[in-house]
């Protein structure tokens, strides 16, 4: 499976959420994922050792809200960003570019679904309604047949 970050893409990323406002970690993963629609949801074992290490390069700093950990863009952090705002703008487009090409993809799957679907509903349809008309014709036939012994039944006794 192909990564959906190239190395260091998810790292920038992180810094461009971050540069929005201060987030816990929950908050980035659930902010990746509406971002690609709902198609790639990072773990916490993606996010929190990129967390760590942005941390540890001074990129970031993190506080205690509760029982959160929040992370905050710092100086350095946002000079990284700005510096890299030709690589963050193409990583932006290769999200976009990614989301709409999944999306056309389930758009093409839940069609064909759909056809085919539908081709097993007419499919079912026929069968119940020849299913009824030999159950009607056998029911038919058994009363016809039924009333012929009666008759001949009858004659013999009469």
């Amino acid at each position: 499976m192909t990564p959906v970050f190239a190395h260091g893409s998810l790292r920038l990323y992180l810094l461009s959420l971050l540069a929005d406002q201060p987030r816990h970690g929950y908050e980035l993963i659930q902010a990746l994922s509406d971002r690609f629609g709902g198609t790639y949801i990072p773990s916490a074992g993606t996010i929190y050792p990129r967390l760590a290490k942005l941390e540890e390069e001074g990129l970031v700093t993190k506080s205690t809200d509760g029982r959160k950990t929040v992370y905050e863009i710092t100086d350095a952090g946002r000079a990284e960003l700005q510096a890299r705002q030709g690589d963050l703008h193409d990583l932006e487009t290769e999200v976009a570019d990614s989301v709409r090409r999944l999306a056309d993809e389930v758009r093409s799957g839940v069609s064909a679904a759909m056809r085919s679907l539908r081709l097993d509903l007419a499919s079912a349809k026929r069968q119940a309604g020849d299913a009824r008309s030999a159950r009607k014709a056998g029911t038919t036939a058994g009363t016809a047949a039924g009333n012929a012994a009666r008759t001949a039944a009858g004659a013999a006794a009469g």
